[in-house]
């Protein structure tokens, strides 16, 4: 009896070692793979149905490496895994499609393993990444990450997934977002305000803000940014009590950007003082509130703080406020030129950029941009011009996007030809 125990023990372990080699050998061969290019897919797929995870993570990371377009379906399935690492990676694989280069700075490019763990590095801030305004997306491809969202096998990977529905611009996923808010989760609320932010639907606005005084700062700077972004009207309250009673600078300073973005008649007062504040981000962002408010009154206030103001920063919030009450000439010291001349300082570019977006909405400070991008405007002044235009041109900037497009700078064409294709189809 004990010679048959000794004997079936002896098979069982054989058996053991076999699979553990077979796994290693599959792992050897799909690395392989990898390496091979799209003729590879058919080969690779079928092991994300293997029974050792470790052979499916393997092939996701392969799926990945190839990258074509002939990935994505296999990469989708794979999102229906159990493992939390296979589903992370094949999330970023699809990203990386749209975005190439993506997987190398994603949350996969973090994970480590420690036994049966796994583990992300999460970055402090937001995500940043975006696809363009009009890419398509597969519905299959939003149906996937949303389920993943909803219920995958971690809080990273729904984490991830939330984000990646913010990259994709997935509107079609908003319920699961909004969903995603009442969540007690900290990581997931941050991701999904991230993501709505993104999408930029004005519908859903009021819905986040509940959250413009949660615990978590970090949640709490998301959704007052969230609702600033949005417009949302029933936030203005709880934004005018988180002002008055907050002890953060960075909460204080994102409360009236906040209010500034929305410009309730009723803070005008409010903006008028703080234009004098000692923060030049809150002296920024009152500037900004009293130009969308565009009260003809404060013309002579607005005139004062432009004479005076030194930071940069809130004069280009004051050159915006002017443009928006009737300032758009186009001489060297102008308000207008002031604005354009800073998309040449890398620091102030992404200030200065949706400053003329948003005035770009208006036909007559169109008229002056199709001035500033003629003859003598630099190379960083015409893609700057070109990027606002595609946000906010009409009918009448078609000209002059032609007329870029045939530039020799190859950089001015390309992105000429860019703000073309994103303006023609908004329009």
């Amino acid at each position: 009896m004990a010679r048959a125990v000794a004997l079936l023990l002896a098979l069982l372990a054989g058996a053991a070692l076999f699979a553990q080699e077979d796994s290693k050998q599959k792992i050897r061969y799909l690395r392989d793979l990898g390496r091979q290019g799209s003729s590879a897919i058919e080969r690779a797929a079928p092991y994300l149905q293997d029974a050792d995870p470790e052979v499916r993570r393997e092939a996701v990371k392969a799926l990945v490496q190839i990258g074509t377009l002939r990935s994505l379906d296999p990469l989708v399935l794979a999102c229906r895994d159990n493992d939390p690492e296979v589903q992370i990676r094949a999330v970023d694989g699809i990203i990386n499609f749209y975005l190439p280069g993506y997987v190398a700075r994603g949350l996969s490019a973090t994970l480590r393993r420690a036994g049966n763990l796994i583990t992300g590095r999460w970055s402090g801030g937001p995500n940043e990444d975006v696809v363009e305004p009009d890419t398509p997306v597969r519905a299959e491809i939003v149906e996937a990450v949303s389920r993943l969202a909803e219920g995958g096998a971690s809080l990273d990977s729904r984490a991830n997934a939330l984000r990646a529905l913010g990259i994709l611009r997935a509107r079609g996923a908003l319920p699961v977002l909004l969903q995603a808010l009442r969540s007690k989760d900290s990581r997931l609320i941050f991701e999904s305000l991230i993501a709505i932010q993104k999408i930029r639907d004005r519908s859903v606005a009021d819905r986040v803000a509940f959250l413009v005084r949660d615990l978590d700062e970090k949640v709490q700077l998301a959704a007052i940014e969230t609702a600033g972004l949005l417009g949302s009207k029933e936030a203005v309250p709880q934004l005018q009590r988180v002002l008055d009673s907050t002890r953060s600078k960075r909460v204080r300073r994102a409360a009236v950007l906040a209010l500034a973005q929305i410009a309730p008649p009723d803070a005008r007062n409010q903006f008028l003082a703080l234009l004098g504040d000692s923060d030049e981000h809150v002296r920024a962002a009152a500037a900004e509130g009293l130009g969308r408010l565009a009260n003809p009154q404060d013309a002579a206030a607005l005139d004062k703080a432009w004479s005076a103001e030194r930071k940069i920063l809130a004069r280009l919030a004051l050159a915006f406020a002017k443009v928006r009450l009737g300032s758009r000439e186009t001489g060297s010291f102008s308000p207008l030129s002031y604005l354009v001349n800073n998309l040449n300082q890398r620091s102030w570019r992404g200030v200065a950029l949706p400053y003329l977006s948003e005035l770009a909405l208006d036909r007559a400070v169109r008229a002056s941009l199709y001035v500033l991008a003629g003859e003598g405007a630099t190379r960083d002044e015409k893609t700057g011009i070109a990027q606002a235009l595609a946000n906010s041109g009409g009918e009448d900037s078609i000209p002059l996007l032609e007329k870029l497009s045939r530039e020799d700078d190859a950089e001015v064409a390309r992105e000429a030809l860019r703000a073309l294709r994103i303006l023609r189809g908004r329009l």
